[in-house]
């Protein structure tokens, strides 16, 4: 009766406390780690992260140190192999490589969401697309209409876009007063918004096509579709494929990054066992774990790598990879992405009447544009009966997500360095970009907070939203 208690706690122990490890240095680590982990669990955190290194950025790059910012990012550095290799600047490798992993989540994110999310079926994905629709076009014709001829008219894709990390951060910090279905409309319309943006990139910002460069890129594919027919399952061996796929969209003229999306679409979106079959199998490894007498210790590692193996094909290859990434892209690429493009050098030029016409535009186009194309395409959606508010939902609600549609940022800032050569028209861009995702953050957290009050009971809100929708029809 006594032997119990102490070889529960020496359990404990061992479960908590590594061989070798003091168990007070072990606590200290977890109460400091532990604040950091909280706050890195909340979705607005990729956001605040966002603007902590974008303004480091610009007061680098407005500051005496300038020199060293345009240092670093034309560092130059380069992979090889024989007599095969590439060599190319810091900024090259972040845009066109690490940027690639982005749009790789971005793909896996499409994927998931076509075969069962709010795309999988049209009267749920009426609504979002053709808001999305509304915030591309609309945004893009108010920048053209200003910026009609020259150089500048290469510009009309930067205000199409939206950051879902800033959005949905912003949403988050209003609580309760916006309905669950606001964020999900929030999130459908930015993966919409993604699909638009891919589209503009590699149709109107890839430069001209390499017959040789599309047959390395297919051969890449047909490489990633061969290891599925033989259902190859570890993702580490999909790698040499992958990087064939983007060297060849690289030589092409195709955007390499889009490389991501094609790996993100043709990765397997059902999982192998599922949950039921997981279960069942675990159960019967730690049987055999728990045999008498205990197996050799080379039996253990065979039980727990068919253990793992089973992990691993319990959830789908694409939501077990955007868990995995998740937090590389949110804490690691995207925040390194703004380090590298939002150090805006902010000068008169920028400001001058040869380039106001680039930031007026870009401007207007996501403060003004995005909230007035999501706003009108969901309306007109619902006025033709192709779509319908979803419950808990009011026109304010709409509203609110086309004000958060004006948060372009990464993407804007992105498809800016590939409309504009370095200098002051892409300078003025980037300002305009800052400028109106800041705006857009901001006046949509106020107004949020002065027109929006707290949601009511669900059955209140309900009734309400179904008022105020049959009002609208």
């Amino acid at each position: 009766m006594d032997e119990s208690p102490t070889k529960t706690e020496e359990v404990e122990r061992v479960v908590h406390d590594p061989p070798g490890s003091l168990s007070i240095a072990r606590t200290i680590a977890r109460r400091t780690m532990a604040p950091i982990e909280r706050f890195l669990a909340i979705q607005a955190a990729s956001g605040v992260i966002l603007v902590l290194v974008a303004a480091v950025a610009i007061g680098w790059a407005n500051s005496r140190y300038a020199g060293t910012y345009t240092a670093l990012w034309h560092t130059t550095f380069g992979v090889r192999l024989g007599s095969y290799g590439i060599e190319r600047d810091l900024h090259f490798w972040i845009n066109d490589g690490a940027m690639a992993v982005f749009f790789f989540v971005v793909g896996l994110e499409i994927r998931r969401e076509i075969h069962s999310g709010e795309l999988s079926e049209w009267r749920r994905a009426a609504l979002p697309i053709a808001a999305a629709i509304g915030g591309m076009i609309v945004p893009a014709l108010i920048y053209a209409s200003i910026n009609d001829r020259g150089p500048a008219a290469r510009g009309w894709g930067v205000p199409m876009a939206t950051d879902i990390a800033f959005a949905v951060g912003v949403l988050t910090l209003l609580g309760k007063r916006v309905p669950p279905a606001a964020r999900v409309l929030l999130l459908a319309l930015a993966v919409i918004d993604d699909v638009g943006g891919i589209i503009v990139i590699a149709l109107f910002y890839s430069s001209g096509l390499s017959l040789a460069g599309i047959v390395t890129a297919g051969v890449g594919v047909a490489a990633i579709l061969s290891l599925q027919a033989f259902g190859v399952r570890r993702p580490w061996l999909y790698l040499a494929p992958s990087a064939v796929l983007w060297g060849g969209m690289l030589r092409s003229g195709i955007h390499p990054t889009l490389a991501g999306v094609v790996v993100g679409l043709l990765t397997p979106v059902r999982a192998w066992l599922g949950r039921p079959a997981f279960v069942h199998r675990v159960r019967e490894h730690l049987g055999e774990l728990s045999a008498s007498p205990p197996p050799s210790q080379h039996a253990v590692l065979d039980q727990l790598d068919a253990i793992n193996d089973a992990r691993r094909e319990a959830v789908s290859p694409v939501d077990r990879l955007q868990h995995a990434f998740h937090g590389t892209v949110a804490f690691v690429i995207m925040p390194l992405f703004a380090l590298a493009n939002a150090g805006v050098r902010i000068a008169p030029s920028s400001f001058e009447p040869a380039q106001r016409p680039v930031l007026v535009g870009v401007l207007l186009g996501l403060c003004l544009g995005k909230p007035l194309g999501i706003t009108l395409g969901s309306l007109l959606a619902v006025k033709l009966g192709v779509a319908v508010l979803p419950r808990g939902m009011r026109w304010s609600h709409v509203a609110l997500v086309g004000a958060l549609g004006g948060v372009g940022f990464t993407v804007s800032l992105f498809v800016a360095t590939l409309a504009f050569s370095s200098g002051a028209t892409l300078d003025a861009a980037k300002t305009a970009v800052l400028l109106a995702s800041t705006s857009a953050g901001v006046f949509s957290l106020i107004v949020a907070r002065i027109v929006l009050r707290p949601e009511l009971e669900p059955g209140a809100a309900t009734s309400e939203s179904e008022a105020e929708s049959s009002t609208v029809r």
